[in-house]
């Protein structure tokens, strides 16, 4: 054999031992055509086995990846709008090899795509199978089924139509009937940050919770202190009042006589207390030590009323004198004030101050109200009504007043013009004792000397309305004070000629509240009552000389 031959053969040998396949084929050629091969066939082979190695490997991929989709999805070709049927479309065939249809595939490519976008942002939400179109046109009277009042959002609503009927039926019934946790949409939240399955039901709730896909803003949500779910403060609810007993206000120095006022300050943190004792006191409340600031006597003037200016820079105090004091909050100065000019007054301890501090309005003799100015303290004006004036109550902002007295009427004044606008009776009413009015100006009370209170709504009092809108008979004795809070939801009234007579009452529904006062305290004489500017806070001032502080659990802030 010549070296020609012997050469290819060892070469092959060592080069191709592993494949049998190429080494029998390299075996037949050298008997067939006895060692004639050159470097280009042996170049041939081994591209050919290159290609057929890569050619395995790529199906292998394809295997892994088809098993691994299989499994888990689609991870390596995520799916696209329309992809798939577009592939079955392509498999069906005729015989003659032409499809059988095809997908008019010219509509906007970017159309789809924003499809696709919200499609999969609302997947969630899931769409109504069939829509009636009566429920369009329907209209339902809520206020006339008892079972259905309590799906009214104000209280003098009645009609709605048929659309928010049903909205508001399906959110009474998720209010009643609340989904259990894992059944929520948005519990997959908790997976897709890698919780434990050892952590606890709590921490997975606050996640499925907050309802947010982001987890950054989940991030946020965790390193804050603040609470993660609220209650509604929305609306108060009648029936039971949520609230807790504190520290008395005036523990430090209670009164040596019956307390005649008590008034929280703007800033919720300074409450005034006043009384017979001849003395007005300032307490820092804040529940738990209310620490007392200052004491001011006034040797001369048993304290009838006392009262902040709205703005908070003054104190105005009177009692059964011909004149009255202004205590300066910055300066820390007391000033007597009066005999007012032009009157022979023998008591000023009844007055009201304007919302907008302008104006001081007291009670005069024989009907007059005196109008004096806050700044000045001097007399600007004088109202007269046709009998004897009780009380009086600001509306408008300071731009109206309203009276009431001995005739049993109630009178609205206009302060531009000094006129009397409206004159009226109040229903079942001999002698009216005490007025308020609500900070919005909305609606107004009054009290009568039988128990009586009417609560009206001022505008349709004002139109010519006489019926009020709800008449309390819950006290027995003589209104002597009334207070509305803030947000007008609470109306306070009470009588000083007998125990516990202090009622709480829920204004949007006009019930009252049936764990007030409490059963086993005693309130003593109730004399006078103050909401803080949040409504947080209650105080009650009675002829003990105490003034009950009490927290409302409804509000937030004081």
């Amino acid at each position: 054999m010549s070296l020609i031959s012997q050469n290819p053969v060892s070469r092959n040998k060592v080069k191709f031992k592993r494949d049998d396949e190429v080494v029998s084929i390299n075996g037949d050629i050298n008997d067939t055509e006895n060692g004639l091969e050159s470097d280009f066939e042996i170049s041939k082979l081994k591209k050919r086995k290159k290609e057929k190695e890569n050619q395995i490997e790529v199906e292998q991929e394809k295997e892994i990846k088809k098993l691994e989709s299989f499994l888990f999805g689609s991870i390596y070709s995520p799916l696209e709008f329309g992809k798939q049927v577009e592939e079955k479309a392509h498999d069906v065939v005729a015989e003659d090899g032409s499809a059988l249809f095809f997908l008019d595939s010219s509509t906007n490519d970017v159309e789809l795509s924003e499809e696709s976008d919200y499609e999969q942002k609302t997947c969630k939400e899931r769409k109504a199978a069939w829509v009636d179109e009566e429920e369009e046109r329907t209209v339902i009277n809520i206020a006339k089924v008892n079972r259905l009042r309590k799906l009214r959002k104000e209280e003098d609503e009645s009609v709605i139509s048929g659309l928010e009927y049903v909205s508001r039926l399906r959110a009474q019934h998720a209010k009643l009937n609340p989904g259990t946790e894992w059944a929520k949409l948005d519990s997959g939240l908790r997976n897709d940050h890698g919780y434990d399955d050892e952590s606890s039901d709590e921490e997975k709730g606050v996640v499925a919770a907050s309802g947010y896909g982001n987890g950054e803003v989940i991030d946020d949500i965790l390193r804050t202190n603040e609470d993660l779910v609220v209650k509604s403060r929305v609306k108060l609810l009648p029936g039971l009042l949520e609230y807790s007993r504190l520290v008395d206000a005036n523990a430090e120095e209670p009164s040596n006589g019956p307390i005649n006022s008590v008034q929280f300050h703007r800033n919720a943190q300074l409450l005034l207390a006043a009384g017979l004792d001849r003395r007005i006191r300032f307490f820092q409340i804040d529940g738990k030590r209310n620490t007392k600031i200052q004491s001011v006597f006034l040797e001369d003037c048993p304290i009838r009323k006392a009262s902040f200016v709205p703005d908070g820079s003054q104190v105005i105090i009177a009692g059964r004198r011909k004149f009255f004091y202004c205590f300066d909050l910055v300066k820390g100065k007391v000033d007597k004030i009066g005999p007012l000019v032009g009157r022979e007054e023998k008591s000023l301890e009844v007055f009201e101050i304007s919302p907008d501090s302008s104006t001081i309005a007291f009670l005069g003799n024989e009907g007059y109200i005196l109008l004096v100015s806050s700044k000045t303290k001097e007399l600007i004006g004088t109202l007269k009504m046709n009998g004897t004036v009780r009380s009086l109550a600001f509306a408008d902002n300071g731009n109206q007043l309203l009276s009431s007295g001995g005739d049993g009427e109630v009178y609205h004044w206009d302060l531009r013009t000094r006129t009397c606008i409206h004159k009226a009776v109040d229903e079942g009413c001999i002698n009216g004792t005490a007025l308020c009015t609500s900070l919005n100006g909305r609606m107004f009370a009054a009290g009568s000397d039988s128990g009586i209170v009417n609560v009206y709504n001022r505008d349709e009092f004002l139109g010519g309305k006489r019926k009020p809108i709800k008449t309390v008979e819950n006290l027995t004795t003589k209104v002597d004070f009334m207070k509305f809070n803030s947000d007008a939801q609470i109306l306070a009234i009470c009588s000083t000629m007998k125990k516990n007579s202090l009622k709480l009452i829920h204004v949007p529904s006009f019930t009252v509240y049936s764990n007030w006062p409490p059963l086993n305290k005693n309130l003593q004489y109730p004399r006078c009552l103050d909401f803080s500017p949040g409504c947080g806070f209650m105080a009650v001032g009675n002829a003990a000389g105490k003034v009950l502080l009490y927290k409302l659990h409804h509000y937030n802030h004081a």
